[in-house]
C-alpha cells in the first residue's frame, strides 16, 4: 500500500517551530504502525502553511495529483488538516479516482467522514453565532449596570458582567450568569444528543476521542474530555 502524506499548519511560526506538525506526524505514524498493511510506504509528503479555510493550497493540489498518478492513498492526520469546509471535503470524497484515509479515524468510510465534516462545520458556525450573541448581551448588561451607578472600575477587563462588588458578590449579576450558563449547557446537550446517544455505554475517553477526531468542540469551543462527556450524558439522561 502506497501513501501520499499531507500535512498542514496554519502559520509560518507553527511551520518553523514544528508545533502542530509533530502531532500530525505522530498520528500518521500511529496509523501506519497499527492499521496500515504490513507492506506500506509513504512515497511522497506535501506540506502547506495556510489556513484550513483556504482551499487554494498548492501542496494539497500536488498531493491529490500525486495520489491519483500513483494510485496511492492520500493520508492526513485529521479531517480538518484537509479542509475546514464541508463543501471541499465533499468534493474530494466524490472523486472516484482518489482514495482518502484519515489517521485519527482509521475505520471511517467516506460517508462517515462526510458526516463528521458536516457536524464540525455546523459546530463552528454555531459557536461563532453564540459568541457574537454573548458579546452583545454582555455589552447591553454592562450598559445597564453603568446606568444603575456601577462604576466602570467594577466591570472586569474582558467586558464580562461584574459579579463582584465591594464587600462581596453582586447577586443579580451572579444569578443571571449562572442561569445563562445552565441554559447554554442544556441547549448544547440537546444539540449534540443525536451524536452522543449511540455511543453511551462506551468508555468516556473513547467518546471524547471520537468527538475530538470529528472536529466537534464543546460549548466553550474546547476539546472534549471524559468529564465533559459525563456531564453532557447526565444532562441528556435527566431529560429522557
Amino acid at each position: 500500500m502506497q501513501y501520499i502524506a499531507y500535512f498542514r499548519v496554519s502559520t509560518k511560526k507553527q511551520g518553523k517551530s514544528g508545533n502542530g506538525l509533530d502531532a500530525q506526524k505522530r498520528d500518521i505514524q500511529l496509523y501506519l504502525d497499527n492499521y496500515a498493511p504490513t507492506d506500506h510506504e509513504i512515497i511522497h509528503t506535501c506540506q502547506d502553511i495556510q489556513s484550513g479555510k483556504n482551499d487554494e493550497r498548492p501542496e494539497l493540489t500536488n498531493a491529490i495529483a500525486l495520489a491519483k498518478k500513483h494510485k496511492a492513498t492520500l493520508l492526513v492526520s485529521k479531517l480538518d488538516r484537509l479542509s475546514r469546509r464541508v463543501s471541499f471535503i465533499a468534493k474530494v470524497m466524490e472523486d472516484k479516482q482518489l482514495s482518502l484515509t484519515v489517521a485519527s479515524m482509521p475505520n471511517a468510510d467516506k460517508f462517515q467522514l462526510h458526516i463528521y465534516a458536516a457536524l464540525a462545520e455546523q459546530e463552528r458556525d454555531f459557536i461563532s453565532i453564540r459568541t457574537k450573541a454573548g458579546l452583545k448581551s454582555i455589552k447591553e448588561r454592562n450598559a445597564e449596570l453603568i446606568a444603575k451607578g456601577v462604576s466602570v472600575d467594577e466591570i472586569d477587563h474582558d467586558g464580562k458582567t461584574l459579579i463582584r462588588k465591594i464587600g462581596g458578590h453582586h447577586p443579580e449579576s451572579l444569578t443571571e450568569m449562572n442561569k445563562v450558563r445552565r441554559q447554554n449547557a442544556d441547549q448544547f446537550a440537546q444539540r449534540i444528543e443525536v451524536i452522543i446517544t449511540p455511543l453511551i455505554g462506551r468508555p468516556l475517553q473513547h467518546i471524547a476521542d471520537a468527538l475530538n477526531s470529528a472536529g466537534v468542540k464543546t460549548a466553550r469551543g474546547l476539546s472534549f474530555k471524559p468529564t465533559t462527556v459525563k456531564r453532557i450524558i447526565d444532562r441528556i439522561e435527566q431529560n429522557i
